[in-house]
């Protein structure tokens, strides 16, 4: 079965669980598969641990969830070295991280040296405990969240980091006719605490995945669209809205993502449409905004928008 196949069913048992969000669930999708991270950001209450949750049972796998706080220590994150008293030696209790999906909620308020610890396990796919490597998982996938309202008691994320991230998609309130779709389900007896009830049956297993992924490397990409991308990249740096635009890694990053979209939607080529479907969520948070931007009201997607707007689109 393709790519697409599968994702059609996934999307089909997700639908048990989320109702809305479509988008956000695609785009996660498209990290997913692609090997990458993302960065959930919205207030609490729209469904980011509940997506995190629905994800990993559809791909049938191990699910961690880390609280970030302020006392949280780099040895609550990846574990330690603990001793055994009755056989006199050492063994490895591992943290939370060792999982296929990890749920960081709240990631910005944990301070700079576990953050750090963490962009380890997001970059190299390990962890090193005491001078000792440890490899994590496959898959192994990160969805982080933030509050974009409340900055009490946070710690911004180092630009290093961010980057580390493949996505940060914005999830939004619901349109109201999805917000009484909800009430009426919970009305009906439906419970995020208890997914077995909903009767979701995992689509693809983890063993699955080097050939779905072999899938979209095969996905083929005219010089066009590379041109497309790189001329992306260069207007985000010439923009008079940006102090700092993408890097060649932003660029990599919209190629892969552009890869995998076109994959999941059935094509084995990748159309300038697909590149628009995954830049802002690509850019967003590579992209640092003039004082002067914010002052007129600008936010990272206007000025992706206007950015990609100037970029001919090719034939």
């Amino acid at each position: 079965m393709s790519l697409a196949q599968l994702f059609v069913q996934m999307k089909n048992e997700a639908a048990k669980v989320i109702v809305g969000q479509e988008a956000v669930f695609e785009q996660v999708a498209v990290a997913f598969f692609a090997g990458g991270h993302v960065l959930l950001e919205g207030v609490p209450g729209t469904a980011k641990t509940l997506l995190a949750k629905t994800l990993a049972r559809l791909i049938d796998a191990s699910f961690g969830r880390i609280q970030f706080t302020a006392d949280l220590m780099p040895s609550d994150v990846v574990g330690t070295q603990v001793f055994n008293l009755n056989q006199g030696t050492f063994y490895l209790k591992k943290g939370p991280i060792f999982t296929h999906i990890c749920l960081g909620d709240e990631i910005n308020r944990a301070p700079a040296k576990t953050q750090s610890a963490l962009l380890e396990a997001m970059e190299e796919r390990q962890v090193t405990i005491e001078g000792e490597r440890h490899l994590l998982d496959e898959p192994f996938m990160v969805l982080a969240t933030q509050n974009p309202v409340e900055y009490e008691g946070t710690y911004p994320l180092p630009e290093a980091q961010l980057d580390r991230f493949m996505f940060k998609v914005l999830v939004d309130y619901p349109p109201e006719a999805v917000e009484h779709e909800i009430l009426r389900r919970y009305h009906t007896g439906f419970d995020a605490r208890h997914l077995d009830a909903t009767g979701i049956q995992p689509i693809i297993r983890p063993a699955d995945l080097p050939a779905l992924r072999q899938e979209i490397q095969q996905v083929k990409v005219e010089t066009g669209i590379f041109g497309y991308i790189t001329q992306i990249a260069i207007a985000s740096r010439r923009s008079q809205d940006l102090i700092l635009g993408g890097s060649p890694r932003a660029s990599i990053t919209l190629l892969l993502a552009s890869k995998t979209y076109a994959a999941l939607q059935g094509r084995d080529y990748v159309t300038p449409d697909d590149v628009k479907f995954v830049v802002a969520p690509t850019y967003r948070h590579r992209i640092i905004l003039r004082p002067e931007a914010e002052i007129e009201g600008l936010d990272a997607d206007a000025v992706i928008r206007r950015m990609v707007s100037g970029v001919p689109v090719p034939r």
